[in-house]
């Protein structure tokens, strides 16, 4: 199983938070499947690479130190392929999408964490 995690804190409401997040998750080719006020769950479209090779990202909004202009945002982007290459799949959606938050015109990124890299292969 391949995991990404990256942490972001952006200079946003809590309200335009939960507007704008499927608009970006879209850019990635990614639904909405579970929305709620401290965590979203999308998956990528399927028709585009195996089943496997889906992902899925989970965010984790920190509502509890969330300030009125503020919010600290965990991502976690994960499949079930095996990352036996350092530029898998999973790999490429997870950068895709740190680009994509670093760039997106409604968001503005106080910090961020680099990504712990969790690749792992579950047995």
């Amino acid at each position: 199983m391949s995991r990404y995690i990256c942490q972001f804190r952006v200079q946003l409401s809590p309200d335009r938070l939960q507007l704008s997040l499927p608009k970006l998750l879209a850019i990635g080719r990614l639904e909405v499947v579970h929305q709620g006020a401290d965590y979203v769950m999308a998956r990528e479209i399927p028709g585009h690479v195996s089943f496997a090779r889906l992902v899925t990202v989970e965010i984790s909004i920190d509502v509890t130190t969330a300030e009125p202009e503020a919010v600290k945002l965990s991502f976690l982007v994960r499949n079930e392929e095996l990352p036996l290459q350092s530029d898998n799949h999973c790999r490429q959606v997870f950068d895709a999408l740190r680009l994509a938050i670093a760039h997106y015109p409604d968001w503005q990124p106080i910090n961020s964490s680099r990504s712990r890299a969790a690749a792992s292969v579950l047995n």
